[in-house]
């Protein structure tokens, strides 16, 4: 789960990051308001998306007097910024900047371990910054097990080169934020910038923060963090059923066991419509998982043909733990369940354990929107002409 910059900064302090003043808002008024809680002097008024640009998209606007802030944030409240819909702005003190620098602290799955990256240079697209400029951006991997202790923020410190005046508090900035890693069970913790003021102090700006969900057991106080208005109401169906459902930008709805046959399964979709009329592509992302009894086929074909996208559906399913006949007879309880709610073309590929019972209790079901296809390849061709010819029938 991604943060809000508020939820960060809350965090941050929560840990003894050292952070400005800021508060939530969602009216205009409620803006002015903040304001003049803020000292009525300079504020920032930040648009809550989550994703980058903000800036460049005029996200981010400061402010020289709670009437001004108010201006702002009705100019900025409702803006689209890649396609989120700002519904909140934060109003932050303002700072006086004398430098800035850039911190981040991520999972690092190739190598299995933690990554810490620090740079002299904040307040830039750090990809730009590590592409042009690599020897500017230190990089440190770390051991999960220690994470990144005072050792490693002094290790970090050195290298990056800061300045001997600051070194002491940057070091234990960076502790601290190590201690968020490791505390929120985060998978990624940013800062950029991460600044040195006129008078000396550092503080965490801006602050990025990803939350890995497998630890959601470890933190119930985690659900006042979650906003269900930015979440896809189909996305937010599925989880409420336990299924794992990612919505997406297509026409074929996608249903697998197994997270890398899902992924196959889209890639393999998006092949195979590529020279098709309309292009299809893939609607969904849905992992019924090893399990593909007759409920949980029936609240992924319910979640998938709410998508009013969706022209097909394409079950792909590889039988192991999971007879294909168990998953045959998940089809076809899930469609009387369905009833008149399953409306589109079902295009089933089924291989692996009891295949061809499964494949003759499907031919046996007769159902008129059922088809077998015995290869991916050849399932996913179908899938895709079929959703050709219904989005040129529209």
């Amino acid at each position: 789960m991604d943060l809000y910059e508020y939820q960060a900064r809350d965090l941050f302090e929560a840990h003894g990051v050292p952070v400005l003043r800021g508060l939530v808002a969602r009216t205009p008024a409620e803006a002015r308001a903040a304001a003049e809680e803020l000292g009525g002097g300079v504020v920032v008024v930040k648009a809550q998306v989550k994703v980058g640009g903000r800036g460049k998209a005029g996200g981010v606007k400061l402010a020289k007097s709670p009437e001004e802030a108010e201006q702002h944030a009705r100019a900025i409240l409702g803006m689209d910024i890649k396609g989120h819909l700002v519904e909140a702005v934060m109003v932050a003190e303002g700072a006086d900047i004398a430098e800035e620098y850039y911190f981040s602290m991520l999972l690092d799955r190739a190598n299995r371990d933690y990554l810490a990256m620090c740079s002299l240079e904040g307040g830039v697209e750090i990809e730009q910054l590590a592409e042009e400029r690599p020897e500017a951006l230190v990089r440190l991997n770390l051991d999960p097990r220690t994470g990144l202790d005072e050792a490693a923020a002094a290790q970090i410190v050195e290298q990056v080169g800061f300045a001997e005046d600051i070194v002491g508090q940057v070091t234990e900035v960076l502790t601290r934020l190590g201690d968020v890693y490791r505390e929120a069970d985060a998978t990624l913790v940013e800062v950029n910038p991460l600044v040195k003021t006129g008078d000396g102090r550092i503080i965490a700006l801006d602050g990025k923060v990803t939350l890995d969900d497998n630890a959601d057991f470890r933190h119930p106080e985690r659900e006042e963090l979650v906003d269900a208005t930015a979440i896809d109401p189909l996305e937010l169906r599925a989880r409420e059923k336990d299924l794992n459902y990612v919505k997406l930008d297509g026409q074929v709805g996608v249903i697998g066991n197994g997270a890398g046959l899902v992924m196959s399964t889209l890639d393999v979709v998006a092949y195979a419509g590529e020279d098709l009329p309309g292009s299809p592509k893939p609607a969904n992302f849905l992992d019924i998982g090893g399990g593909a009894s007759a409920q949980v086929m029936a609240d992924g074909l319910d979640i998938i043909l709410s998508d009013p996208q969706v022209e097909v559906v394409f079950v792909n399913v590889f039988g192991g733990i999971t007879a294909c006949s168990e998953v045959a007879k998940g089809i076809r309880e899930a469609l009387k369940q369905l009833g008149h709610r399953a409306s589109k073309p079902i295009v089933v590929r089924l291989d692996g354990n009891a295949v061809e019972v499964g494949r003759a209790m499907l031919e046996e079901y007769a159902h008129p929107l059922v088809k077998v296809v015995e290869t991916m390849d050849e399932a996913a061709r179908t899938a895709a002409e079929l959703a050709s010819a219904a989005m040129e029938g529209k």
